[in-house]
């Protein structure tokens, strides 16, 4: 460098490249691998369940029989669980998701037998009422602006009420609906493919857990969804009409509750409004967490909810067929639902 001072000519033979601090160990890349695959652990463990009840118990475990049999027990969840993670992915909450279900059942059943509604129709009405608790949730939420626990939590109160006071805590027996609204039982018909028997029901959880899939994968109002759930500031800044996306989920949450009554009047055949106070709520956020949900928002894939649905159902079945007493089911739960929160808060660190 002609003319350059002294200490200038030292730069000339300077290291030139960009100093990296990526961290290349085989730990961070398995944290990549599990931030950008949020179904892969709640996979790994249902695979994992399997294996171990299957070496514990024996071939039976494994028998077609066995296996879709949990698929039937797990399907009511399995789709109430696909409207808790929708709500969940926008860093909401929806506590009131079962009593809607129940509400919807019941008056499905009701204008069908009681009423002479065609059977059709009244499936229709019930999916309008499970749509009407969405809306109104996600009004509450997403125009008055209050806390999702509480609002649902609320709603939850409102909802069980109405459904008693409506029912009359009058249970619809499974002949009477059998012999005067067939149509409302359907999801219960079942065929066999080989060996394994499968019912309409748990191929209509199927279909609309990949069918969401697609949308939250592939299409703008998935997008939209999960930015709204990672920041609503930011999203609102992009041009994405928040509580737009808020009341269209909350209420499509709602209509897929409706759609779980339908598939528990075929499950269990009978309806009962008392089936409100079971734990249906507790199930399917149970199902969406330990699938790997982040209750934080904006993070997991719906695919991980039905694997979710499924480690229970697998849990539950594997106890039963040892014998074991049903609280260990209980507490196994209660430790998937921690360990999932603590694996999430561990990817997590990926992102910040």
């Amino acid at each position: 460098m002609a003319g350059a001072q002294e200490f200038e000519k030292v730069l000339t033979q300077s290291e030139t490249s960009v100093a990296t601090f990526e961290d290349r160990s085989t730990l961070r890349k398995i944290q990549h691998f599990l931030h950008s695959t949020p179904a892969a652990v709640p996979l790994i463990v249902l695979v994992m369940s399997i294996i171990i009840f299957g070496l514990t118990i024996g071939g039976k475990f494994f028998s077609s029989y066995t296996l879709t049999l949990i698929l039937q027990q797990i399907a009511v969840v399995g789709i109430l669980g696909a409207a808790q993670t929708l709500v969940i992915l926008t860093a909401g909450i929806d506590l009131s998701i079962g009593v809607v279900m129940v509400i919807s059942a019941v008056v499905m059943g009701n204008c069908a037998i009681h009423y002479g509604i065609p059977s059709g129709i009244s499936v229709m009405i019930g999916l309008a009422v499970g749509g009407l608790c969405g809306l109104l949730n996600g009004v509450l939420v997403a125009k008055v602006k209050l806390p999702p626990f509480i609002v649902t939590l609320g709603t939850w109160y409102i909802v069980m009420a109405t459904n008693f006071i409506y029912s009359a805590n009058e249970t619809l027996r499974d002949a009477d609906v059998e012999a005067i609204a067939p149509f409302l039982q359907v999801f219960g018909e079942s065929f066999k493919v080989g060996k394994a028997v499968f019912t309409l029901g748990v191929v209509f959880m199927l279909v609309l857990v990949f069918g969401l899939w697609y949308a939250l994968n592939h299409t703008a109002w998935g997008r939209h969804l999960y930015a709204v759930g990672d920041d609503p500031e930011a999203a609102q800044l992009a041009g994405i009409r928040t509580d737009r996306v808020l009341l269209g989920t909350y209420t499509l949450a709602g209509v897929i509750a409706g759609l779980a009554a339908w598939v528990s009047i075929g499950r269990n055949g009978s309806i009962s409004p008392s089936a409100a106070v079971t734990d249906y709520n507790l199930q399917a956020i149970t199902a969406a967490v330990v699938g790997g949900i982040s209750l934080f928002g904006g993070r997991g894939s719906i695919l991980g909810t039905l694997f979710g649905a499924l480690i229970v159902g697998v849990v539950s079945m594997g106890l039963n067929m040892l014998g074991a007493d049903p609280q260990w089911k209980v507490l196994l739960t209660g430790v998937l639902i921690i360990a999932a929160v603590a694996i999430d808060q561990w990817i997590r660190k990926v992102a910040g």
